[in-house]
């Protein structure tokens, strides 16, 4: 469903109820995930206010019918303030913020720039990291972000009518041994691979610019793409995310087929995304995740 009309179905939603003893805050990023999300607590009868980020959420979340407060990237004090005034104690991220427009100096008001001099390391860990320990200090808990959309969590096994080929489930299976060790260094939740070889790994540029690039660079031939979580993946943050764009991407990179990882990727508008890749005969395959002794899921 696009954003706009996801949006304007919003106010009428059939079977909601429109008092709820908690209201969730939700950090609103870009993309369609901020607009699932209050689809799914409208849908549970939850009360939800939003923090919307400027340059980043969807002008369409001021025409969902909830209260919402734009805040600057750097403005963590002014979003906490509202949560505290609305009576929030639990909130979900979701939706991306550009992780070049993270780190290129947005001005941050008082609260985010002692939480910045405080951080250890420039990554994305850190600062969600810390964001999630500044929140905690308020009282406000930072929660599963897939706690309204479980439906839209891949599932295990091959999700086109195209099962892998033989040379596919070769680059798969390689795919997933180094991804694992690149999304466990913080550096990228993407690779592309062509023969057991590496061509592509994400990095700050996103998914679909590694996709693009590893296409240039294997003349658009036979490319594998693989997008996993992270080996102990904290389901409240950075949740891998592929859609209908995901797909058309992967079309003109020349790439044949998708690994991504069951229960901890989210697919937006799956039936549009299976639907594209068994028209054009590419394969989708939901990799059971690889068990952890610490599996971070929602703590």
């Amino acid at each position: 469903m696009p954003v706009a009309a996801m949006s304007d179905a919003l106010p009428d939603a059939p079977g909601t109820v429109t008092s709820h003893t908690e209201t969730y805050g939700l950090i609103a990023g870009n993309g369609q995930f901020p607009f699932y999300v209050l689809e799914g607590a409208r849908a549970a009868g939850v009360r939800m206010v939003v923090a919307a980020i400027r340059e980043e959420t969807s002008p369409d979340i001021d025409r969902t019918g909830v209260k919402v407060e734009w805040c600057g990237l750097g403005q963590l004090g002014k979003m906490i303030r509202f949560f505290r005034r609305e009576g929030v104690r639990r909130a979900i991220m979701a939706g991306q913020v550009k992780h070049r427009q993270i780190f290129s100096g947005a001005l941050p008001d008082w609260r985010m720039a002692t939480m910045l001099l405080k951080l250890a390391r420039n990554n994305t860990d850190s600062l969600l990291g810390a964001v999630v320990a500044e929140l905690a200090a308020d009282g406000i808990e930072l929660v599963d972000s897939t706690l309204f959309v479980p439906h839209l969590l891949a599932p295990a096994g091959v999700l086109t009518k195209r099962q892998p080929t033989a040379r596919e489930r070769a680059d798969i299976d390689y795919g997933l041994e180094v991804a694992q060790v690149i999304a466990g260094l913080d550096l990228g939740q993407t690779i592309v691979v062509r023969n057991r070889a590496v061509v592509a790994v994400e990095a700050m540029e996103g998914t679909d610019a590694a996709i693009l690039r590893a296409g240039e660079l294997a003349h658009r031939r036979e490319l594998t793409v693989v997008k996993v979580a992270k080996p102990q993946q904290d389901m409240r943050f950075d949740v891998p995310v592929i859609g209908r764009a995901t797909i058309e991407t992967m079309l003109t990179a020349g790439a044949t087929a998708l690994a991504v990882t069951a229960g901890k990727t989210l697919i937006f508008d799956r039936d549009a995304v299976i639907a594209l890749a068994n028209r054009h005969k590419l394969t989708i395959l939901g990799i059971p995740p690889t068990p952890q002794p610490h599996d971070h899921t929602d703590s």
